[in-house]
């Protein structure tokens, strides 16, 4: 009998102020960010980690979609610092919770295109996981399928640096990329994150759920996990748990919520 999955949903910490009429991104302490979160196994009933996602708090159209701004910083270099920041305010964030008793759980920090491309991305990440005290293997760095096949002799040397100093690594939006089956075998991978569009309608169409059945497939003959993303319906959670899948995401779980809430979440989980 196929274990059930994993769930995951999102968390609110800090926010970003962006000035839509000359682009400039700025961050500070009064300000704030979305993050999502890696949730609880139904086997353990305990939450296994958080996963980091940018959110625009404007304030009249209240929080904004990363799809409406990342191509903005994206452009104009600045996705590289407030990539840091985001991974600076995740760790700090985790080891709060850790000082609190609260875990261990871990948390996930999608990296960009450009931030792949800079000489010091290595010393960066490892800088801010040593400032920030926790284990580095409680790290878990994304990277999107696309971007991994730009260029994926770069992104496998670069993985196995991030690798080497103990980071999780896995794919996001996997299905989407078009990998190659042998490049994907040389990047030290711990999980392949299924993409939302292929669970949407997981029921009404048989060739999705074929799809997501070879996604596991190949996750479980590599020795990889398996997320799904967009997990939204009963439906959709019984037949990814069926086909196999580890974990999922989405608002089946959880909508948004503050980190004080998974903090009562995760003494929840040690009173159990």
């Amino acid at each position: 009998m196929a274990s059930k999955p994993s769930e995951r949903f999102v968390w609110a910490v800090d926010t970003l102020a962006l000035d839509p009429a000359d682009r400039v991104l700025e961050v500070g302490c009064g300000h704030g960010v979305a993050v999502s979160l890696v949730c609880e196994r139904l086997t353990s009933g305990r939450i296994t980690g958080v996963e980091a996602l940018l959110r625009w708090q404007h304030p009249e159209l209240g929080l904004v979609a990363p799809d409406r701004f990342i191509s903005i910083l994206e452009d104009n270099g600045m996705i590289v610092p407030v990539g840091e920041w985001v991974l600076e305010r995740a760790c700090s964030q985790l080891a709060a919770w850790s000082r609190d008793g609260l875990g261990p759980i871990t948390v996930a920090v999608n990296l960009s295109g450009r931030q792949l491309q800079q000489k010091q991305l290595e010393q960066s990440i490892k800088r801010i996981v040593s400032q920030s005290g926790i284990n580095p293997r409680l790290v878990e760095l994304e990277i999107t399928e696309s971007v991994l096949m730009r260029n994926p002799e770069l992104a496998a040397h670069i993985l196995r640096e991030l690798k080497a100093l103990g980071m999780r690594l896995s794919v996001d939006d996997f299905g989407t990329g078009y990998s190659s089956l042998s490049y994907l075998r040389s990047f030290p991978l711990d999980a392949l994150k299924i993409d939302r569009s292929f669970v949407k309608d997981l029921i009404e169409r048989a060739d999705d759920a074929a799809i997501v059945k070879a996604i596991v497939a190949l996750a479980q003959s590599l020795k990889l996990k398996t997320i799904a993303e967009g997990v939204e319906t009963a439906a959709q959670y019984e037949i990814l748990t069926a086909l196999g899948c580890d974990e999922y995401q989405g608002y089946l779980y959880s909508r948004p919520v503050s980190a004080d809430v998974i903090a009562g979440m995760l003494e929840q989980d040690l009173a159990a």
